[in-house]
């Protein structure tokens, strides 16, 4: 289904700017409207252009006037979340916490949930009157001013490429162990690891990269019927696994449940928090949904609800069949499970393995879908070039800036590291959820009386929480994650200063408005 027909401009909304893309005019034949975009704020000095920032009205329509295409229903849309969520952050991460938090994995899985959920809820009011495709960016820039957007993007830049990365390295290990189990063979460790695991390059992380690539540049409705088809095998797989783990279960597992304090908890919590990077990609598609005021909100919540309750039932199920002290080092992890702990052969972790690389491809599906979508959003402000608002007319996809994010994450894939793309992924998510709580509550104060889809309830003390334990988590990272998002930051900054701050449109000046004869 096309996009509605763009309003014509009015007296009160002026004249639609002139220009190529990088003008936020035609983009590869297909118009960006700009509804009128205001003047800058008129707050004088440096910190007046730092704080300037776009209406929510102003957003609302830019985003129904846009050349995406509506085409997303709300199952659709929960199952883009649930796709981008239910991945690696289970099938693989999983055996990297285990061993931080011993048998209280399970509740690392709960505490790394009540933080996601205040953020989800805040997400879920923000995402109703907000409908765009900068999810978090754009709720920045209308609270907290063009900078703090900057930032807000720079770390989604970092959630979603990073993290689509990380998946695609754990896909990689779940190639190698359905190989191991169904030919014997597994992939040479020059073509199947990066160098710092003794590697050369991984193949298979990079390949599954381009492939959501070719799939992405059909279409968001033809994403999406591919996206519903393998959530519903990792769902299968999933619920497999808990039932064979089951009967091989032993509560003396659990027995300490603390073996390494409520720190080791909190640390598990730390790196289990990439499990739930995703629920927010529904509101990447804000501007492709049919009812994006009535279905984004309950997509975001009805999302999370699902994958939180089937992450405890699978940690669970996982460290009651094999004792904690055995996840050290594993790889494929819940395969290995029911390999060394659950009898009847080798049918039941092939099953999961290919349950496994079904899910985590829908994960690099849907999540390199929602990296496309907010700097598609960032470039039509200005903020990066105007390349990657160029929308195809016929397939009504952002072409040129999905073969770039593409290149950019396949290279990362390649070369880097499963543990340290996770923990990288990590603090940018609690960052930019910290400020997403924020900015309900800035909200709530300036627009009081805006149309809401859903409330957050028990506000501001939920929001409050949000932020709290977005930063009570951050804080079980370790020194070189925060090193390293430290140097992502001061890199950010600097391309804010060189190219978004000159080129935002933002600077341009009102359009005049129409007279009639």
């Amino acid at each position: 289904m096309r996009a509605p027909p763009r309003p014509l401009p009015s007296a009160s909304s002026g004249a639609v700017q002139r220009g190529g893309a990088d003008k936020g005019g035609n983009v590869n034949g297909v118009r960006t409207p700009s509804h009128g975009r205001r003047a800058p704020e008129r707050a004088t000095g440096p910190v007046g252009r730092l704080t300037r920032r776009r209406e929510v009205a102003e957003l609302v329509a830019e985003a129904g006037g846009g050349p995406l295409r509506r085409t997303l229903g709300l199952t659709q849309l929960t199952l883009l979340s649930v796709g981008a969520t239910l991945g690696t952050g289970i099938f693989v991460v999983l055996g990297e916490a285990v061993p931080q938090a011993g048998p209280a994995v399970v509740l690392s899985f709960v505490l790394a949930g009540v933080t996601a959920l205040f953020s989800a809820l805040s997400y879920a009011e923000l995402a109703g009157m907000i409908p765009g495709a900068g999810s978090s960016y754009s709720y920045a820039y209308a609270t907290l001013g063009e900078l703090v957007a900057w930032v807000c993007g720079w770390c989604l830049i970092l959630e979603y490429g990073v993290s689509v990365a990380a998946v695609a390295v754990g896909w990689g290990q779940y190639v190698n162990e359905l190989l191991q189990l169904t030919v014997g063979r597994t992939l040479p460790d020059a073509l199947a690891a990066p160098p710092g695991d003794g590697g050369v390059l991984n193949v298979p992380a990079a390949a599954i990269v381009v492939l959501a690539m070719v799939v992405l540049l059909r279409g968001a409705r033809e994403s999406a019927v591919v996206n519903t088809v393998m959530v519903a095998v990792k769902l299968a797989a999933l619920v497999i696994f808990c039932a064979v783990a089951f009967t091989a279960f032993h509560a003396g597992n659990f027995r300490p449940l603390f073996p390494l304090g409520t720190a080791g908890m909190t640390a598990g919590a730390s790196s289990l928090f990439f499990s739930y990077i995703g629920f927010d990609a529904a509101s990447t598609a804000g501007e492709e949904a049919k009812n994006p005021q009535r279905d984004l909100p309950r997509a975001i919540v009805l999302s999370l609800g699902l994958v939180t309750a089937l992450y405890c039932a699978v940690a669970l199920a996982a460290v009651g069949a094999m004792p904690w002290r055995r996840f050290e080092g594993t790889e494929a992890t819940l395969s290995q499970v029911l390999v060394h702990s659950v009898g009847g052969g080798e049918l039941w972790p092939i099953l999961l393995s290919i349950g496994a690389v079904v899910a985590t491809t829908s994960v690099v599906l849907t999540v390199q879908y929602g990296q496309i979508r907010i700097l598609f959003s960032m470039s039509r402000d200005g903020l990066v070039p105007g390349l990657f608002s160029r929308v195809h007319r016929r397939t009504g996809v952002p072409r040129a800036g999905t073969v770039v994010v593409s290149a950019f994450v396949a290279l990362l894939a390649a070369l880097i590291p499963l543990g340290d793309l996770a923990d990288a992924t990590s603090i940018g998510t609690l960052f930019a959820f910290a400020l997403v709580n924020l900015a309900v509550l800035i909200l709530r104060r300036r627009k009081p009386d805006a149309p809401r889809g859903f409330r957050v309830p028990l506000a501001p003390v939920t929001p409050l929480l949000g932020v709290a334990c977005c930063g009570y988590v951050m804080s079980g990272l370790g020194a070189g994650t925060w090193i390293a998002f430290g140097a992502w930051m001061a890199v950010g900054l600097a391309i804010y200063g060189l190219y978004g701050i000159r080129h935002s449109t933002l600077n341009r000046p009102a359009p005049e408005p129409e007279t009639t004869p």
